[in-house]
């Protein structure tokens, strides 16, 4: 990243949030429709997003509600799906090496969702600026504003607002992961698939053969795994 990349303030980090808040409205907007037909009142489904604030896990725990399922296998079970958003600070901090700061990681870090992950390390990777705690802030507002906005929208819209188009409810639950997806694919580098292909396949492999969430938290360990056996050879290399 050039040292000459100025560093990123919060007006820079809520522009860089508008790629997010276009996706996350009509989403949230579906989540907070899926919540009033899963018997959530208006204002129960926007404190969810506002405390959960979890994308697909929010769906997931609305699933979890309608099949009545125990308390403590919910929980369990949303915890292990998120997981992955422990790895996302390390790796952003990482990312910004001598411009790492981390004084109020407490506060910023409850807006890394994948999407704002994603978004920030293309800014880092591409260098367009240099970290700072000030754009964490701005493009986590934006993000968190944004799906806040939309699952009240939804919610006092009521469970019948998207009945009529039944093409458009089924294409806002892909809408997340393909987001995200593009995201991660504008920072894609060639050295990187061989993880993300073994990430894959033993996600998939382990949602077959046990299940979908035992197969997301299968295929963190193992792409996180094989990143740290090959981190230390690309530093020999770098080196050599």
């Amino acid at each position: 990243m050039p040292s000459s990349s100025p560093s990123a303030g919060f007006r820079s980090g809520l522009t860089a949030s508008l790629p997010i808040t276009l996706g996350y409205l009509p989403i949230a907007f579906s989540f907070g429709v899926a919540a009033t037909r899963a018997g959530l009142g208006a204002a129960e489904a926007v404190f969810l997003s506002l405390v959960m604030y979890a994308g697909a896990s929010q769906f997931l725990a609305l699933a979890l509600i309608g099949t009545g399922a125990p308390l403590a296998v919910s929980a369990v079970t949303l915890i292990a799906m998120n997981l992955r958003h422990v790895l996302y600070g390390p790796a952003l901090l990482k990312q910004a090496g001598a411009d790492a700061r981390k004084k109020h990681a407490w506060a910023w870090a409850f807006g890394l969702t994948d999407e704002v992950f994603g978004t920030t390390l293309g800014v880092l990777a591409r260098g367009q600026h240099r970290f700072s705690e000030r754009f964490m802030f701005g493009i986590g507002l934006g993000a968190y504003a944004s799906w806040v906005m939309g699952t009240a929208l939804g919610a006092f819209a009521g469970g019948g607002a998207l009945e009529g188009f039944p093409t458009l409810d089924a294409a806002l639950g892909f809408m997340l992961p393909a987001l995200f997806l593009a995201l991660l694919l504008s920072v894609l580098r060639r050295a990187q698939l061989p993880l993300i292909a073994v990430a894959i396949g033993t996600t998939a492999l382990v949602s077959w053969l046990v299940s979908p969430v035992a197969g997301i938290f299968s295929g963190m360990v193992a792409g996180a795994a094989i990143g740290m056996i090959r981190a230390p050879r690309a530093t020999k290399g770098n080196t050599a």
